[in-house]
């Protein structure tokens, strides 16, 4: 194995010569012209989960122009067919298996999975990752406040992992002390509080490395009775680090960078609309959403039910997510984006496609 292979699976937080990654190849250099196709040049300069230096952003014809999609950016191809689908994730929430305990209390199971696998963040550009359940961002898990949540959690991955879950549980519930080995397994048992969005994440050490490679989720509990009808859509913020050098190359909502550009997230004119918007990025201390002709309520930590702010940016520092609810207006494509103009132009921002009701 190789001294950069060493250093990448053991998660060695070492750093090549500012502004560059350790294969000569920096994201400033990706911005000039083309994201996609600066990325594929990095081609060979990644490994598999085997340890092997693999082909994973080997250029392909299909590899567009960062300017070649509609509204002036993203790409102008999907990726593969039958793959991660970022608009159905989007709207899929994870409830569980459900039962009833004997206070007659609502119990929710869930089955976890670590798995290495090798994703899609853009058209042909591929990464290592650890996932839960074989995708980034893991599920979306959805309960209410009070529930008994019950988490049976098998480590198929090549590395140690757990589950860290943020809100109110015992200190043997917290995902820091029991490191799972690979082909081994725990069961995280906790009630469900407070209410508000929050996250799971991986929190075997070096934490960045883990949560980077993609062991992270929403963990959504909804208030008792609920919050009022809308259309529901988790946002969660993310980024990667194509060559290693703990600089991401490519940033995006729900993992594929553009993806929001070619398929819009439809929505309806005088409709409420509700975000539920979670910052797992890494190697960046500050990420941010904005939206263009348009102010939303913010709901920060959604941990309350009155509103602290109406804005049209709002500020994430890592770990940190936010409830937000608005309505449009007017019909037609409105975008969304980090106000990181780097990020934006290396795939975080997206459309919203507003209709006449």
């Amino acid at each position: 194995m190789s001294k950069e292979e060493k250093e990448f699976h053991e998660g060695d937080e070492s750093r090549p010569e500012p502004g560059r990654s350790r294969w000569g190849v920096s994201r400033r250099a990706i911005l000039k012209g083309s994201a996609l196709a600066g990325a594929a040049a990095l081609g060979g300069a990644t490994f598999s989960q085997t340890g092997r230096r693999g082909g994973l952003l080997q250029p392909r014809a299909e590899i567009p122009h960062l300017h070649g999609g509609a509204g002036g950016g993203g790409p102008v191809k999907d990726i593969r067919l039958g793959g991660f689908d970022p608009s159905a994730f989007a709207t899929h929430f994870d409830t569980g298996k459900v039962s009833r305990l004997p206070d007659g209390r609502t119990l929710r199971e869930y089955d976890m999975v670590a798995l290495d696998r090798e994703i899609e963040i853009a058209p042909g550009v591929w990464f290592p990752a650890w996932t839960y359940n074989g995708r980034v961002p893991g599920p979306t898990i959805r309960c209410t406040e009070g529930d008994r949540v019950r988490v049976r959690f098998t480590n198929a991955g090549s590395h140690a992992h757990t589950i860290h879950f943020h809100g109110f549980h015992r200190a043997d519930m917290d995902g820091v002390f029991e490191n799972v080995e690979p082909g081994h397994g725990f069961v995280y048992e906790f009630d469900a509080e407070p209410f508000g969005l929050h996250l799971y994440h991986c929190h075997t050490t070096p934490l960045r490395r883990h949560i980077h490679k993609g062991l992270y989720g929403a963990f959504l509990v909804d208030p008792p009775g609920g919050r009022p009808p809308a259309r529901e859509y988790v946002m969660v913020m993310n980024g990667f680090d194509t060559n290693f050098d703990n600089e991401n190359e490519f940033y995006a909502v729900n993992t594929v960078a553009f993806h929001y550009m070619r398929h819009p997230l439809p929505a309806v004119v005088g409709e409420r609309v509700r975000l539920y918007v979670v910052n797992a990025l890494e190697f960046d201390l500050i990420n941010s959403i904005h939206l263009h002709a348009n102010f939303f309520d913010v709901y920060r930590t959604g941990t309350r039910l009155e509103t602290t702010e109406f804005t049209d940016t709002v500020m994430f520092c890592q770990g940190e997510r936010h409830v937000l609810e608005l309505n449009f207006r007017y019909p037609g494509r409105f975008m969304f984006h980090a106000h990181q103009s780097e990020f934006a132009e290396l795939g975080w921002m997206g459309f919203f496609d507003v209709r006449d009701g």
